[in-house]
């Protein structure tokens, strides 16, 4: 097996996504499963592949990557910081345009906390005037 030209994280709501990459043929490996079984929607796997679309090296890097926590949609943008930023740590020249397509920015939104005297983070008890 060679050895991971660049080993990277991304993280999104709950989910951790640890990438290695790799020179290869474009295969993906993810928990051990290919893209097509992890992902069935399309749309996810569009979303997945979107930072070597951006950089123009589809089926270049062969991508292993450890996906844990949240659901389908952290995990996928989870993984799609993570090729972005292992993307420019082999290649320095193509932040500007992996940035410019905001794949750099890693989302902060996550499940706000609920708070005590509230049915939900803020969703209030229902009034009753009787």
């Amino acid at each position: 097996m060679t050895k991971p030209l660049a080993m990277t994280v991304g993280r999104r709501k709950t989910s951790v996504v640890r990438v290695r990459l790799r020179e290869g043929t474009g295969q993906m490996t993810l928990n051990g499963k290919s893209i097509e079984a992890y992902f069935p929607i399309q749309a996810s796997r569009l979303r997945v592949l979107e930072p070597f679309k951006v950089a123009g090296m589809e089926g270049r890097f062969d991508v292993e990557a450890m996906l844990e926590g949240g659901g389908v949609t952290g995990q996928v943008d989870g993984i799609r910081l993570a090729i972005a930023r292992a993307l420019i740590e082999n290649d320095p020249s193509l932040r500007p345009a992996l940035k410019k397509a905001g794949l750099l920015t890693r989302d902060p939104r996550a499940v706000e906390r609920k708070k005590y005297g509230l049915r939900k983070a803020r969703r209030a008890p229902q009034y009753t005037k009787r």
